[in-house]
C-alpha cells in the first residue's frame, strides 16, 4: 500500500514567534507535515526556553519542547543587516511567515509584510497580537487573562455574584491565537494556491475569543429581543 504524503508536505513556515499563541498554531502546521524553521534572536531567544520546571540546568524546558517539536531552528540577529537579508533569502521560498510582536515591529525590522511581499507575492503573513493590528488598543500589552477578561469570558464562569474563575488553560493564547491563526492560514493558503496572491492575517486574539462567545451573545440578543416585545405591548 502506498504511503499517503503528509496533508501540508513541502509546505515552508518562518516562525518568528515566541512563548505559546504562535509556536502551538506552528506546531500544528508542523504536525501536519509542514517544514516550520523557527527563527530566533542570538540573545535568550524564546523565553519559553527557561519558563517551565523539570528540565536539567542548561537544558531547554519541558514547555519549549512540546510546543516546538517537530520544526527546525535557526538564530539570526534581525537588528543588523545581514541578518534581515537572510531572512528575506529565506522569505523568497516560503509559503508562510508567522510573526506575535507588537505592531509595527516588523516594519522597523524591515521584515514586515510589505517588505516579504516585494520578494514573495504569493506569501501568507500573519501576524499574532492580543487587540490587531490598528485600533486604540492595538499597542497596548497583554496576556491571556487581559484578552479572555476584555472579551467577556470572565464574565461568564463562576458562582453568581461571586468573583470570576481563572481558567486552568488559556483560552485566549490557543482559541482566540493558535487556532484563528491556523484557520486563517490555511484559508488563505487556498486563496493563494488558486490565485497566486498570498494576503495578510490580522489575528486579533480578544476579537477571536469574543467571535466564539455564542451562548451569551445569544442570551444578550434574547434578552433585548423580549424587551422590545415587553415594551411594545406596554
Amino acid at each position: 500500500m502506498a504511503t499517503v504524503p503528509a496533508p501540508l508536505a513541502g509546505l515552508r513556515v518562518l516562525d518568528l514567534t515566541r512563548l505559546l499563541p504562535g509556536p502551538v498554531a506552528t506546531l500544528h502546521l508542523a504536525d501536519l507535515g509542514a517544514e516550520v524553521i523557527k527563527i530566533e534572536d542570538t540573545g535568550a531567544g524564546d523565553y519559553a526556553r527557561t519558563m517551565s520546571e523539570g528540565a536539567a540546568p542548561g537544558e531547554d524546558s519541558y514547555f519549549f519542547r512540546v510546543v516546538n517539536r517537530n520544526k527546525y531552528g535557526l538564530r539570526l540577529d534581525l537588528k543588523q543587516a545581514a541578518g534581515v537579508e537572510v531572512f528575506l533569502r529565506l522569505a523568497r521560498e516560503a509559503d508562510v511567515i508567522v510573526e506575535g510582536f507588537r505592531p509595527g515591529v516588523v516594519d522597523k525590522l524591515g521584515i514586515g509584510y510589505a517588505a516579504v511581499r516585494a520578494v514573495n507575492p504569493r506569501v501568507v503573513y500573519c501576524a499574532i497580537t492580543g487587540y490587531g493590528q490598528d485600533g486604540p488598543w492595538c499597542d497596548l500589552a497583554g496576556h491571556d487573562i487581559n484578552y479572555v477578561a476584555t472579551a467577556g469570558v470572565l464574565d461568564q464562569i463562576g458562582s453568581a455574584g461571586g468573583p470570576p474563575v481563572l481558567p486552568n488553560f488559556q483560552i485566549g493564547d490557543l482559541l482566540g491565537g493558535a487556532m484563528t491563526a491556523v484557520a486563517g492560514i490555511l484559508t488563505a493558503l487556498l486563496a493563494a494556491r488558486a490565485s497566486g496572491e498570498g494576503r495578510y492575517v490580522d489575528v486579533s486574539m480578544t476579537d477571536a475569543v469574543f467571535a466564539h462567545a455564542y451562548t451569551p451573545l445569544l442570551a444578550r440578543s434574547e434578552e433585548r429581543r423580549v424587551g422590545k416585545e415587553c415594551r411594545s405591548r406596554w
